[in-house]
């Protein structure tokens, strides 16, 4: 078989990835069409689980209120309404957005032969082990017991403080949920952790994914391409798939400072520290996976380097031969010669390998998704800034 026929046939056999579409949730909407086999139907999922999660709480609160008035009534609970109305849509349609962007991620790896034909079956098993865990209904029913556990947990111990608010009141030295309280601990509250803890999962089997494919398979990486990663950069801007993750993200930790901010009456610059560190935190957590190529990158540079310097080597010696040393009846033939300009194609090639990066994302690909972070945050400069002013700040940052 001739080795065009053999790509073909390569690309026929390697699996249809997604890192969504899959487990008992995503098999439940399809059933109740909320979803189609390729997350049709987006907006009627937004609406359905929005509406599910926000609305009997305002329903509940409007005609349930405590008697005597709150301290927080239901309009006024910023990180509720943010929560609820900007994250988790935003992370429902994440789910759309990395379908359709990593599922090609995967072909990335097999059409420009980074992953040689006969390792192919040993890609294709990483991949199906990591479409395995995704179908896994152990591991979503163990999200649901982490939720209804340890979420439930962190959930009391925020409200134990004792304020009156919408969802409980403080009565003889213990909280009593109202109605709107008990949608929001046992529905609300639920489907928001659950939606997030299914993407943290997701991550992990990504990542899981990257280091099988990185420590298993030997990949065929090209010190020389011009992307400076080995022709693995199409990685680094695949991470952009998860940017709406760290937008809501973002639009959580805003809700939290926005809370504390405007009724608490705390300083926006005490959360400086705060809001770098969980930028910093979720970078790592959607770069950090693309690492584990790093020891290949670093085998193929210093391997391109020391063939390109052997090549250099042996080109410059011939050229001064030819030009400088035995120069003598050449000197009308070097200003029209491709000598010169091949030579100068040897240098930029070296210098492409010399810049070969040991990570497959760059600058831009950090600061596109820093800013995807941190774009919630923005509006609280609002509290301490006018609008013009704070566009000019902006402005004096970026440029």
């Amino acid at each position: 078989m001739s080795q065009p026929a053999i790509r073909v046939a390569v690309l026929q056999q390697a699996p249809d990835f997604s890192l969504v579409t899959g487990g008992p949730l995503f098999q439940l909407f399809r059933k109740t069409h909320l979803s189609g086999d390729h997350l049709q139907l987006l907006y009627r999922r937004i609406i359905v689980i929005t509406a599910t999660a926000w609305l009997p709480l305002f329903l509940l609160s409007t005609l349930q209120a405590p008697e005597g008035g709150v301290v927080l009534p239901f309009g006024h609970d910023i990180e509720t309404h943010v929560r609820l109305l900007v994250a988790l849509p935003v992370l429902i349609l994440a789910e759309l957005i990395v379908h359709l962007r990593l599922r090609s991620v995967m072909q990335g790896f097999i059409t420009p032969n980074i992953v040689a034909p006969e390792e192919v079956p040993k890609f294709n098993a990483a991949i199906d082990s990591a479409m395995r865990l995704r179908n896994s209904i152990v591991l979503e029913v163990g999200l649901l017991v982490l939720v209804f556990s340890v979420g439930q947990w962190f959930w009391w111990k925020e409200i134990a403080l004792g304020t009156s608010s919408w969802y409980a009141v403080p009565e003889r030295g213990h909280i009593t949920l109202t109605a709107a309280g008990y949608w929001n601990a046992f529905v609300s509250v639920p489907i928001f952790q659950f939606i997030l803890a299914r993407w943290y999962l997701r991550l992990l089997i990504w990542t899981r994914l990257l280091w099988q494919i990185s420590r298993r398979l030997h990949l065929h990486l090209i010190a020389a391409h011009p992307d400076r990663a080995g022709g693995l950069s199409f990685l680094g801007r695949s991470s952009y798939a998860f940017s709406p993750i760290l937008f809501a993200q973002g639009s959580v930790l805003a809700g939290v400072i926005a809370s504390r901010v405007v009724y608490a009456g705390e300083n926006l610059l005490t959360f400086k520290v705060l809001a770098v560190g969980f930028i910093a935190v979720y970078l790592i957590f959607v770069l950090g996976p693309l690492t584990l190529f790093t020891p290949q990158l670093t085998r193929a540079k210093r391997e391109g380097l020391a063939r390109y310097a052997l090549l250099a080597n042996q080109y410059v010696k011939a050229f001064e031969t030819k030009w400088v040393k035995e120069a003598a009846g050449h000197e009308g033939e070097l200003l029209g010669s491709g000598d010169i300009q091949s030579l100068a194609d040897m240098g930029n090639s070296f210098n492409v390998v010399r810049e070969m990066r040991p990570i497959p994302f760059n600058v831009q690909d950090i600061t596109r998704l820093a800013a995807a972070t941190a774009a919630p945050l923005l509006p609280l400069g609002l509290t301490m800034f006018s609008l013009e002013e704070l566009i000019t700040r902006l402005i004096k940052v970026l440029f």
